[in-house]
């Protein structure tokens, strides 16, 4: 098995694509080894020290390590960890996770609709690809609150990515949108 490596803009995380499905479709966070309890993979990860959180996504890992730790060893020990996964046949999941949904009172509302489609369209893809991605939460009094998950969540760019892209492609689409903002963690 071959597993690429890429660097995020985030230099606390690196996304491992093993060239298989991971979630297939749609993703999953876990920030604790608490969190990873209906993931193996997950599990598996948070015994390697140094790891902080593990995201998934369709076909790639992105691992957030700690501050104290240096990607020199530490990307080695999750190599290994995730190639043991696969070898062994086990599921990513145990159990398939409610998909995350946007929040809301207005969620049928056309102004919701175009900014979830700009989102997903024009937005996650990108965001993926830097391995993370971005989540909308609400849509309220002209700000939009969006969460920010794997690479992104924390990244030193993350604050540049809402206002300088997200925010100026939802202002330009949805002349309704005033203002993005990252919402609090799921």
């Amino acid at each position: 098995m071959f597993i690429q490596t890429e660097k995020t803009p985030n230099p606390d995380v690196l996304k491992f694509i093993p060239g298989l499905p991971v979630t297939g479709t749609g993703t999953a966070e876990f920030r604790s080894r608490d969190e990873a309890g209906n993931s193996p993979l997950a599990q598996r990860l948070f015994e390697v020290e140094g790891v902080a959180s593990v995201f998934f996504g369709p076909d790639f890992i992105s691992i957030t390590k700690s501050e104290a730790k240096e990607w020199l060893g530490l990307k080695t020990m999750v190599l290994a960890a995730i190639m043991e996964h696969f070898a062994t046949g086990q599921p990513v999941m145990s159990k398939v996770s409610a998909a995350l949904k946007p929040t809301g009172s207005n969620l049928d509302d056309e102004i919701v609709s175009q900014i979830c489609e700009l989102i997903e369209t024009r937005v996650r893809p990108a965001v993926q690809m830097d391995g993370g991605d971005i989540v909308f939460d609400r849509f309220e009094d002209g700000i939009v609150y969006l969460h920010m998950q794997g690479a992104c969540a924390g990244c030193p760019s993350s604050t540049m990515t809402l206002k300088s892209g997200i925010e100026n492609m939802l202002k330009h689409f949805v002349p309704e949108v005033q203002e993005v903002r990252a919402a609090d963690r799921l």
